[in-house]
């Protein structure tokens, strides 16, 4: 197995540090404070490819493999975890979705301006009463002849604020479970849809949280994604993708709070020395560092394996699960570390911790995750 990055995936993984360091690092504390969604930091993403990676340029995106699309997120999660979920919802849950199973002229409308960055993508899968369970979708798409007529509510949609397109899942025949979902696009100012109040949250305060209401919203016949019924199957084939970008961004916390950690350690002194020559501090950094590595391990693979055309339900599942561990074990002992100064705002690994709390709960809780692994292994 060669672990070797390409001069092509180390210069995107420079690019993205250089991005962060430069354009997110500076307003970040505020950010999160104010709940202040970063409009001029996403306008410079854009500039710089990150909300179409994957896209194929015919459609107006990078071209770039899973690879550089990990090394980006990891890099852009260390500084700031809510650019990063805008830009992996944009490229993993909106773009690829519509890249590999919508029509050509679905493409040409849609996928055109999301891969260039002219508007952002939201993904609308969770209900109030169907989160991980995907399959009870309370939100209907009446089938009315040349079109459908979409009532219900969907929440925790991030981007949901400040998206242009929707992918909307919905129930057309409940009879028929999830055989009977599709799932659709969905246009900002068409009538009778509108937008809730921005979710107050515990982290990623930068990213816009919202509900969205559908209220007899006339989606045009053109505007499903794939053949009748084919929703459900759209929604868990993108999640498994999705998987891989939260799994990276999770890792980009875990590795930013590790670096912030080791730095302080190296410098603050007690009992007359730095605390990394203290065993109890050293030991702590080692587990760390050691859990970082591990998870890396676990979503670069699942990344080479997308690249590969393999199935990546379960290494997706395995990233997602284990690094979202190890963000939160990092974290809070990153807080640690620090001390009292770990308990401010100032010293950023505060912000880190409550950012990674939500890396185990959204794109699928880390109890499906095990789910998805342990079907996967009963199937061998």
């Amino acid at each position: 197995m060669d672990f070797n990055l390409t001069e092509e995936q180390l210069m995107i993984q420079q690019a993205a540090r250089d991005f962060a360091e430069t354009e997110l690092l500076p307003g970040v504390i505020e950010r999160d404070r104010d709940q202040k969604f970063p409009h001029d930091q996403v306008k410079k993403m854009v500039q710089m490819g990150f909300l179409g990676m994957m896209v194929d340029p015919k459609y107006g995106g990078a071209g770039m493999d899973a690879v550089s699309y990990v090394l980006a997120i990891e890099e852009i999660a260390k500084v700031d975890a809510s650019a990063a979920v805008i830009m992996s919802v944009n490229n993993s849950l909106v773009c690829a979705g519509i890249e590999k199973f919508a029509s050509e002229e679905q493409k040409q409308k849609y996928l055109v301006p999301l891969a260039q960055g002219d508007v952002l993508g939201a993904f609308a899968l969770s209900e109030p009463e169907a989160g991980s369970d995907a399959t009870s979708q309370k939100t209907t798409a009446e089938d009315k002849g040349d079109y459908y007529l979409l009532n219900g509510t969907k929440n925790w949609i991030t981007n949901g604020g400040n998206a242009t397109y929707y992918v909307v899942i919905a129930q057309t025949h409940p009879e028929k479970g999830h055989k009977g979902i599709n799932a659709f696009i969905v246009e900002r100012e068409w009538e009778g849809f509108d937008i809730g109040p921005k979710e107050e949250k515990l982290g990623i305060r930068g990213s816009d949280t919202h509900s969205l209401l559908f209220t007899d919203v006339k989606v045009p016949k053109e505007n499903r994604i794939g053949e009748d019924g084919f929703g459900f199957r759209f929604a868990m084939a993108v999640l498994n993708g999705g998987r891989i970008g939260i799994a990276s961004q999770a890792l980009g916390i875990a590795a930013g709070a590790y670096e912030r950690a080791l730095a302080y350690a190296k410098v603050r002194k007690s009992f007359g020395t730095e605390i990394i020559n203290h065993q109890a501090v050293a030991f702590k950094l080692a587990d760390m560092h050691t859990s970082i590595m591990a998870a890396r391990m676990l979503v670069y693979k699942a990344a080479a394996e997308k690249d590969e055309g393999k199935d990546i339900s379960e290494s997706g599942a395995m990233a997602k699960l284990f690094a979202s561990q190890v963000a939160m074990d990092t974290t809070v002992e990153a807080v640690q570390i620090h001390g009292g100064y770990g308990y401010v705002k100032e010293y950023h690994v505060e912000r880190m911790m409550r950012d990674a709390k939500i890396t185990q709960i959204y794109e699928g809780t880390s109890e499906i995750q095990k789910i998805v692994i342990s079907r996967s292994i009963a199937k061998r």
